[in-house]
């Protein structure tokens, strides 16, 4: 799977088709039915939206995916196989609301959840089609729904399947899991076969056991040590990235989406091998390559930056759709990492130093990191968005997701649009083809050539690693 902006999909043209969802109505006289909590990062995320939403400032994003389906259409077969997607996962059946200042949780039976076929019409150019998927993939809204839409275009010879949903039920690896789940379950319809797939947890489950581990927190807990620690040092919670992007960080701007690869052919191989050698994860060392490069360029010798981290940390939720992630700071020293000193500095030793980092950083995995403001900067006013361009850092070994050995053959993407920003991620991936990084950060003229140094130097930075074990 490659992670790109969807308008650079290619998709060539054909004939539009839209899955829209039906929900049946219940009868008055039904009983109430007990409301799930929503988890705390599903909280928070709703609560930016209403406070963009009041201050009329926009700020749409989405989480998407693709994937083909070769050969003639079953259309009743991809309808039935969206169908059993959205009625498998839990999280795809609620309905979010408003309840007084917090955000409530309607579950939906699965079958109360039906679809309606909608032809939207033919595309005679490559264009034409790119400009309608990039449309429809930003159908979704946190506040009124819909939180998940799909479609296809149809060809005499293939299929294009693409859906989008909001965040509010999907992460990174639910994009991968989204692919599987409905490819695998179009495969056997449409060959009379049974559906089967692996079993899959409940994210409401997860919600309820965050919130439980979450609500027993107190701003003198000792679980917070780390994070107190690191807000010290740091001067606040959010780190800053550390590079110019010419941001005003009070403003919003409309975001340059980009994926660049790092490493092809047999490199990205040769870098899975230093790791192992240095007894470090991939993602460890792409990070140190990463810290590295951001002081080549001017940043500072430690690197502080937030990282996302899975917590799908049990059987029952790895095949589940939702939002499995927590957010954690993690810092450590790239001294003698300077400008100008390429090829110098020991990769292993550089990767065993964040190693030991991560260590430290993984303790407080299940302290939610939305309820650290409240808790350590009580007296903070509540931001509408992150309060300036925040030094973020994601990796994602999209080989070790399910469905992974036929993601090639599927053509499967993964796509990630914001409408607006005032800062920067960066979404690193290796897939069987390479080492890439999906970039997305404020349109200004500064941003364009803070972004596009940073990018070369990190790639001449992985290509040492690779030639001779150096950084």
């Amino acid at each position: 799977m490659l992670q790109i902006p969807v308008e650079d999909l290619e998709i060539a043209p054909g004939h539009a088709l839209e899955w829209r969802v039906v929900t049946a109505t219940r009868g008055a006289a039904e009983p109430a039915r007990p409301r799930p909590a929503a988890s705390y990062i599903q909280e928070d995320h709703f609560a930016v939206a209403r406070i963009l939403d009041r201050e009329n400032v926009p700020c749409p994003s989405s989480v998407g995916g693709s994937f083909e389906i070769r050969g003639p259409l079953d259309r009743e077969a991809l309808g039935a196989a969206l169908l059993h997607f959205l009625r498998r996962h839990e999280v795809l059946r609620c309905v979010f609301s408003v309840s007084g200042d917090g955000l409530a949780v309607d579950v939906l039976d699965p079958e109360e959840i039906k679809l309606e076929l909608v032809d939207a019409g033919t595309f005679t150019s490559a264009a034409g089609v790119r400009a309608y998927v990039h449309r429809f993939m930003q159908g979704t809204d946190t506040l009124r729904g819909p939180w998940f839409v799909m479609g296809a275009v149809e060809r005499e010879a293939s299929t294009t399947v693409f859906f989008a949903c909001d965040h509010l039920v999907t992460d990174g690896v639910s994009t991968a899991l989204a692919v599987e789940d409905i490819a695998t379950a179009y495969d056997a319809l449409s060959h009379g076969r049974r559906v089967e797939l692996p079993e899959t947890g409940s994210y409401l489950d997860f919600a309820a056991q965050d919130r439980a581990r979450g609500g027993s927190l107190s701003p003198d807990d000792a679980r917070l040590d780390y994070w107190r620690g690191f807000a010290e040092r740091n001067g606040g919670i959010f780190p800053r990235f550390p590079l110019d992007l010419g941001v005003d960080p009070h403003a919003l701007y409309p975001v340059v989406n980009e994926t660049h690869a790092l490493l092809t052919g047999a490199a990205p191989d040769v870098l899975d091998a230093r790791c192992r050698a240095a007894e470090v994860s991939l993602s460890a060392g792409v990070l140190a390559a990463m810290a590295v490069s951001l002081h080549r360029e001017g940043g500072p010798e430690t690197y502080r930056g937030l990282l996302p981290v899975s917590r799908r940390n049990r059987r029952v939720w790895a095949h589940s759709m939702g939002w499995y992630v927590n957010t954690l700071p993690v810092e450590f020293s790239v001294a003698g990492a300077a400008a100008g000193t390429a090829g110098t500095v020991d990769f292993a030793g550089t990767a065993a130093t964040v190693r030991s980092a991560l260590s430290a950083m993984l303790q407080s995995v299940n302290v939610p990191f939305v309820r650290l403001p409240e808790l350590l900067t009580p007296d903070r006013p509540r931001d509408r968005s992150w309060p300036f361009a925040v030094n973020f850092f994601s990796f994602m070994d999209f080989r070790r997701t399910p469905g992974a050995a036929l993601h090639t053959a599927r053509r499967a993407h993964g796509h990630i649009w914001a409408e607006r920003s005032n800062g920067v991620f960066l979404w690193f991936h290796r897939n069987d083809a390479g080492l890439y990084v999906n970039t997305a950060y404020a349109d200004t003229p500064q941003a364009r050539r803070t972004m596009a140094g940073l990018v070369r130097t990190l790639r001449l930075t992985v290509e040492n690693v690779v030639r001779d074990g150096t950084l």
